[in-house]
């Protein structure tokens, strides 16, 4: 495959893959009275409810907790607000490569050498994401143990202030027909639920194309019982022993943005210090607390509170695999609207607009330079990625992500040190049936472009099978490539996988915590996040992350 193919269907590509494009934002912001740089924090507070970590899950446990207990919250990352690399839907991709110590954004490679990133804002993942919004399915609520009464007000709480109808134009539309003559069937329309067929689901983008994030939903709380401090990095998590007792959490230190160290402490034997740092974040701080694997806490030389093997165990995330689709005739810019939720366990999503594979391709030399591919594949992509920087044109991408996954993997500490990612370690495909989904996705995807509805927005002198060489050529992840990729699907998933960001596990429900989200063998300290869930619900996680800060900020509050 010579350069000169690469000019050619680079430059017919070159728009392709914007998956996240969309967030301008000229909104004023909110006006939070209790929002402070933790540097201005005293040596030591004293809170009802400590919560460590401002995300998705987090804002909402925050704003519900406040209506009537005191609570501090304490976020590593910055405001999303005035950010216009958060706010600026062209400033996507750049906020997701930006390395730099105040980024929203921290990148990480897995062990598997796929690239990721992990939020360090308030707000979260939702402050970085494609802002697609659909809620658990009926059986992920029954299977959790959750009130289904309480679950769907929690949601539509969520929803009053955060979540939209989103447009459908002509691409988007193109998809959903396209789906539906694929056989996704049947249409159910626009709807949060989660059905079975092929759907309109929710989005946190207005009207507007205005980002609203997790951290709006700080709006509901009670601006004198909180306090939000942000570029406060926890290093750990305090424990008093008695005796043969369980340890009991009593506080944590964290420092401020210019490296002074404080103390937050719990105010009495009602209050609690929790955990919603996210999947990476929470076992991550579970071990450096001295909980976790025995031998790996004291391979780090750090003291043992509580062995617990399970911690870091069952790290997940959901593979996804994508074609990108040059088009003819111009198209919108739009994120994830309509989704086609399969019978075999695969979600088939789609996005649209200009400049996306020159965003989606760029990665920093420094990464590029560790491919594990061979030396001739990795200078054809990097000049596949050079002609590609410098066109434009019209396109889209579609692709697919499988439920579940079966497939897990683990997390261990890289080093003692908080701001520093860990391992981990996904194991993608690792159980055939994840596989099997993946190409019968891939499969379902090229029934779509191939499809009378999707027609007028693809090349008829382009074939699939160019498009699947392209993805393998592409320098979309590090793992090596191999020759039946381009030929036979099962290969091409295994070598082109990459991320949808909607890692979780490490710290399972009945493994680390109690149904109640307390940490097994300690006291007072619970862990609600993502780290908690067996599966990523729905088709994205963000509806259910969101809705599940509520509904324990309730549930706490009807045991005080």
């Amino acid at each position: 495959m010579g350069l000169r193919w690469w000019r050619n269907f680079g430059a017919a590509l070159a728009g392709v893959l914007l998956f996240f494009h969309g967030f301008c934002y000229s909104e004023k912001a909110p006006n939070y009275s209790f929002l402070q740089e933790a540097k201005q924090a005293p040596p030591n507070l004293y809170y009802d409810y400590i919560i460590i970590g401002g995300g998705t899950s987090g804002c909402a446990l925050a704003a519900t907790l406040s209506q009537n207990a005191t609570v501090l919250v304490l976020e590593r990352g910055g405001s999303p607000y005035g950010n216009p690399k958060i706010r600026n839907l062209d400033s996507f991709f750049a906020n997701i490569l930006d390395n730099s110590p105040l980024s929203p954004s921290q990148s990480f490679i897995s062990e598997d050498g796929v690239f990721n990133t992990r939020a360090r804002v308030l707000g979260g993942g939702s402050a970085l994401n494609a802002g697609f919004y659909s809620r658990a399915s009926a059986g992920f609520v029954k299977s959790s143990g959750w009130d289904e009464r309480l679950v769907k007000e929690s949601y539509e709480w969520v929803e009053k202030k955060v979540v939209f109808k989103p447009p459908m134009l002509q691409w988007q539309s193109a998809v959903r027909d396209g789906l539906l003559e694929a056989g996704v069937l049947p249409y159910n329309g626009f709807s949060y639920e989660h059905l079975y067929g092929t759907k309109v689901g929710g989005t946190i983008f207005d009207h507007q194309d205005h980002r609203h994030t997790a951290a709006d939903l700080l709006e509901y709380a009670n601006p004198k019982n909180i306090v939000v401090l942000l570029h406060a990095t926890v290093e750990k998590i305090e424990f008093r022993l008695h005796g043969e007792s369980k340890p009991i959490a009593s506080g944590v230190i964290f420092r401020d943005e210019v490296g002074v160290r404080h103390n937050a402490y719990r105010r009495d034997s009602k209050s609690e210090i929790i955990l919603s740092a996210g999947a990476i974040g929470s076992p991550q701080l579970l071990m450096l607390s001295g909980i976790g694997p025995e031998s790996h806490l004291k391979a780090h030389g750090i003291p043992v509170i509580l062995e617990q093997p399970m911690v870091g165990q069952g790290m997940a995330d959901n593979p996804m695999n994508a074609l990108p689709i040059p088009s003819p005739r111009p198209v919108e810019n739009s994120l994830i609207q309509v989704v086609g939720i399969t019978t075999f366990g695969s979600y088939i999503e789609a996005a649209s607009g200009s400049d996306i594979i020159r965003s989606w391709f760029h990665r920093p030399p420094e990464q590029l330079s560790n491919a594990s591919t061979n030396p001739k594949g990795t200078e054809k992509a990097h000049k596949a990625m050079n002609t590609m920087m410098k066109a434009t044109v019209r396109g889209g991408i579609i692709l697919e992500k499988i439920k579940g996954p079966i497939s897990t993997g683990h997390l261990k500490l890289r080093t003692t040190n908080p701001e520093d990612n860990p391992y981990v370690t996904f194991n993608y495909f690792e159980e055939p049936e994840d596989l099997q989904r993946c190409v019968e996705g891939m499969r379902t995807i090229i029934k779509v472009i191939n499809s009378k509805a999707f027609s007028k927005f693809r090349f008829p002198h382009i074939p699939v099978q160019l498009l699947i060489d392209m993805m393998v050529y592409s320098p979309v992840n590090l793992r090596p490539r191999h020759v039946g990729a381009s030929i036979f699907l099962e290969q091409f998933c295994i070598d082109t996988v990459m991320t949808i960001w909607h890692y979780h596990g490490g710290c399972h429900v009945g493994r680390v915590v109690e149904p109640d989200y307390k940490v097994i063998g300690v006291d007072g300290l619970r862990i609600i996040d993502g780290s908690t869930f067996n599966h990523s619900p729905g088709t994205n996680p963000q509806a259910t992350v969101m809705m599940l800060g509520r509904y324990m900020g309730e549930k706490i509050l009807g045991e005080r």
